[in-house]
């Protein structure tokens, strides 16, 4: 996984991250750099410090330490040298860059009129990779099958940060795009079409418009667009049966849920939430779930061989914690 983002790193960084053994090269998910503090990279086995040799360390205290030049450099190559090109990206704290992988920002804030206008005296940056795992969501698609409509339910995913939101929805895209529903009384069924609103470009990873990772032959693709704005203009122009959203949480994109699934549209949307319970105690998310815009939650987490999940009825995200389906594991491995 290093090698999709070793253009991204200044030479320094990119020479003694070279040296670090091939299994943590395969499995990496994550590379911080805090300048003057010691670089931590992650798996999803855990975090560790590397050396200025590229050695793993337990601890920070004879890590490598990023310099100012190391971070101006940095700086300058995600943003191909033009910070002010980039001023929507540095308002929002990150930048997706070709591949879908994400480098969140860290430093010091500019306020317009007590709004965040943008980040100065960037100092810190997490580049989050980006993986494509195919067959992720084999496991989990045919519990969310619609037999009426031939296609799946409208389903909220909810799960911390870094569980995997993001992998497993693109597989779902691919999946109910090709009609890859997995169980034999679906095997009739034809692929549906699918559109992705992908507001951070994370989902398909699209260049020019072009999805770089596998939605699937009937997929759509609102590349870099606004979640609720996306979902109206891709209802009017697309005619989707299922649209795709990653990490709702706004009044407006409540609206536009509840507009797709009054359309008959079926929608498959993620949000940070630890479970049901937590997502209904959200002001959003529970009056969603309270109106009836999603028939399934999948609770989601990550096990050591994949993902682990738990589905239910939305309306059991309203019933004691007792009531709800015994947990499963799903296939494949990755992190969105």
């Amino acid at each position: 996984m290093l090698k999709r983002v070793l253009h991204l790193l200044p030479s320094e960084l990119a020479d003694l991250l070279s040296r670090v053994p091939e299994r943590i090269k395969d499995d990496l998910e994550e590379i911080r750099i805090r300048e003057g503090r010691p670089l931590e990279i992650s798996t999803a086995h855990g975090f560790s410090f590397l050396s200025p040799s590229g050695i793993l360390l337990e601890h920070p205290d004879e890590a490598y330490k990023p310099s100012s030049e190391v971070c101006r450099k940095m700086l300058e190559r995600i943003s191909n040298h033009s910070l002010y090109a980039m001023e929507e990206e540095l308002r929002r704290g990150y930048i997706t860059v070709a591949g879908g992988h994400r480098i969140g920002l860290a430093g010091r804030t500019v306020l317009e009129g007590g709004h965040v206008r943008g980040i100065r005296d960037i100092a810190a940056f997490n580049v989050r990779i980006a993986r494509e795992v195919i067959g992720a969501a084999s496991g989990l698609l045919p519990k969310l099958l619609d037999p009426k409509r031939k296609s799946v339910h409208s389903t909220l995913v909810i799960a911390p940060p870094q569980q995997g939101k993001t992998t497993l929805v693109r597989d779902l895209a691919r999946a109910v795009s090709s009609g890859a529903w997995g169980m034999n009384a679906a095997a009739n069924w034809p692929g549906r079409k699918v559109g992705i609103i992908d507001e951070r470009s994370e989902i398909a990873a699209c260049v020019r418009g072009v999805p770089t990772f596998n939605v699937g032959p009937r997929t759509d693709v609102l590349d870099a667009c606004p979640k609720a704005e996306g979902m109206m203009m891709m209802l009017r122009s697309m005619s989707p049966d299922v649209m795709i959203v990653d990490e709702i949480g706004r009044e407006e994109d409540a609206a536009a849920i509840l507009d797709a699934s009054h359309a008959g549209v079926a929608v498959i949307a993620t949000a940070h939430a630890k479970d049901a319970a937590d997502a209904r105690a959200r002001p959003v998310l529970g009056r969603l779930l309270e109106a009836g815009a999603f028939h399934l939650c999948v609770e989601l987490q990550r096990s050591g061989s994949g993902f682990i999940s738990r589905v239910l009825p939305a309306a059991s995200a309203f019933r004691a914690p007792a009531a709800r389906e015994p947990t499963t594991v799903i296939g494949g491995e990755g992190v969105g």
